[in-house]
C-alpha cells in the first residue's frame, strides 16, 4: 500500500506546474483552498473529482486525502486555513465561483509576505468575507463504486463522445438499463444524463487548457454542434467557451 503523505499545515502559496504535472495524494491537517489564476486544475479524491477553471476554485477540508493535476500551464494558489477555522462549513471538497474581486485578492493573499502584519490581517478578513459570499458550484464528477456502473463510467471517460444509450451500455457490461439507471441514483446521487453532462463538461475546460478549438472540444466532448456545446457551457460555467479564461 501507497503511504499517503501528510502535512502538518496546508500553506499559503503559488506554484507553476506544468501541464499533465501531478501532486500525489496527501492530507494536511489545515482546510485548503486551490485556485487556478491560469490554467485548469483538477482535485481527485476516493469519491470524486472536481475540476476548476480561472473563475472557479476548490474548496478542500483538513484531513481530505486528495492529489493535483494540471492542465495547461498552471499558475496554482494555495491558501491554508486552520482546521479550526471553517468560513464555509464545509465538510467535503467543494468547487466556488470566483469573482473579479475574489481573484485579485486570492492573488495578492498568495503572493504577499506571510506575516503577521494589520495589513495582511485586513486583505485576509476581505478574502474570507468573499469567499462566504461566493456561490457554490456542481461541478463535482463523483466516482462509482458499484462494479457494474464502474465498467460503464470507465467506458465513457474513455471516450466522453461515446453516445450511446443506457441500454446500449448496459449490454457492452451485461446489466440492464433500469439497474444501472437505480445504481446511478443510489450510488452517485445523479441520474445518468448528469453524470455524462459533467463527465463531458470536465473534458471540455481540460481541452479547452490545452488551447483546443471550440468545435473541436464540442466534437470531442460529444456535443451534437458547437452551438450545443456553447449552450451547455454557458449555462454551466456562465459565459461561453470562446471566451473562457483558458480558451484565450
Amino acid at each position: 500500500m501507497t503511504e499517503i503523505r501528510h502535512e502538518a499545515t496546508a500553506p499559503t502559496r503559488t506554484r507553476w506546474l506544468a501541464a499533465g504535472h501531478a501532486i500525489d495524494s496527501h492530507r494536511h491537517d489545515d482546510h485548503q483552498i486551490a485556485y487556478a489564476g491560469r490554467g485548469v486544475v483538477a482535485v481527485t479524491t476516493s469519491a470524486g473529482s472536481w475540476v476548476a477553471p480561472g473563475n472557479r476554485a476548490i474548496w478542500v477540508p483538513a484531513g481530505t486525502v486528495h492529489a493535483h493535476r494540471a492542465y495547461g500551464e498552471l499558475e496554482l494558489h494555495f491558501i491554508g486555513l486552520p482546521a479550526t477555522e471553517n468560513p464555509l462549513a464545509l465538510d467535503a471538497p467543494t468547487v466556488l465561483a470566483v469573482g473579479p474581486l475574489l481573484r485579485e485578492l486570492i492573488i495578492a493573499y498568495t503572493r504577499g509576505e506571510d506575516d503577521d502584519s494589520p495589513e495582511r490581517a485586513r486583505l485576509r478578513a476581505v478574502l474570507l468575507d468573499q469567499l462566504r459570499a461566493s456561490p457554490q458550484q456542481p461541478l463535482h464528477l463523483p466516482t462509482p463504486t458499484a462494479p457494474l456502473l464502474r465498467d460503464v463510467c470507465a467506458i465513457l471517460q474513455a471516450d466522453p463522445a461515446d453516445g450511446r444509450t443506457l441500454k446500449e451500455l448496459g449490454r457492452a457490461v451485461g446489466a440492464g438499463d433500469r439497474t444501472l439507471s437505480r445504481l446511478f441514483r443510489s450510488d452517485l446521487g445523479m441520474t445518468f444524463p448528469q453524470w455524462r453532462t459533467q463527465l463531458r463538461l470536465h473534458h471540455a475546460l481540460i481541452l479547452l487548457a490545452d488551447r483546443t478549438p471550440v468545435t473541436a472540444v464540442a466534437h470531442a466532448c460529444g456535443w451534437s454542434s458547437a452551438s450545443a456545446f456553447i449552450d451547455a457551457f454557458r449555462r454551466a460555467f456562465g459565459h461561453t467557451p470562446g471566451s473562457h479564461p483558458t480558451a484565450q
